[in-house]
């Protein structure tokens, strides 16, 4: 995992201009908070990414469960940060609305611990499945799976829409492993 330093950067910059052209007054409360700690904690990170990742090894294994609170909200670096935040943003200014700002903050603080008790699941069955324990190790660090949770909840309120993903027109239902596969291609780490 490549460690950053907590200094503004072209993704950063990038980040705070969106967020000046939607506007700090149309961007509800919880998101604007969660925009607000994600950039915060991007610059002044509350430990190095190697101990705030969450993996199998360091939270299931050495209890050290506190990863499952701090991985979602440090980011591997500004690009990592601005793509999460972006559609954060987008996210968040839809669903929020809907569901109104406390229930929100409440699936966000959700979705950030069951995102990492899911990874570890997963990378524990690919241990078992594929006898390679080097999935202990995997660690992880970012806001995508929250993202991923939202894009569906977000899906199950607006059915019926289509996206544009890279030009490609697909059903909104579809958009989020569509843009997992992308992801994944253009960033496998």
């Amino acid at each position: 995992m490549q460690q950053r330093q907590g200094r503004v950067s072209a993704g950063l910059l990038l980040l705070l201009y969106q967020i000046s052209q939607v506007g700090l007054q149309n961007i509800p409360a919880v998101t604007l908070g969660v925009l607000a700690l994600n950039i915060f904690l991007f610059l002044n990170p509350v430990r190095p990414l190697s101990e705030v990742c969450i993996s199998v090894h360091e939270g299931f294994y050495r209890k050290n469960w506190q990863r499952l609170l701090l991985s979602p909200v440090h980011h591997a670096n500004d690009w990592h940060l601005y793509y999460n935040m972006i559609s954060m943003l987008w996210k968040g200014i839809m669903l929020e609305k809907k569901l109104k700002s406390i229930w929100f903050a409440y699936i966000i603080a959700v979705f950030s611990v069951l995102i990492g008790v899911v990874y570890m699941v997963l990378e524990f069955m690919l241990v078992k499945i594929l006898d390679d324990p080097s999935y202990e190790k995997n660690c992880a660090v970012g806001f995508s799976g929250v993202l991923f949770a939202l894009k569906v909840l977000n899906n199950h309120y607006n059915p019926g829409r289509v996206s544009s993903v890279f030009g490609l027109q697909v059903a909104s239902k579809y958009t989020c492993w569509v843009e997992l596969v992308a992801i994944h291609l253009i960033s496998p780490g």
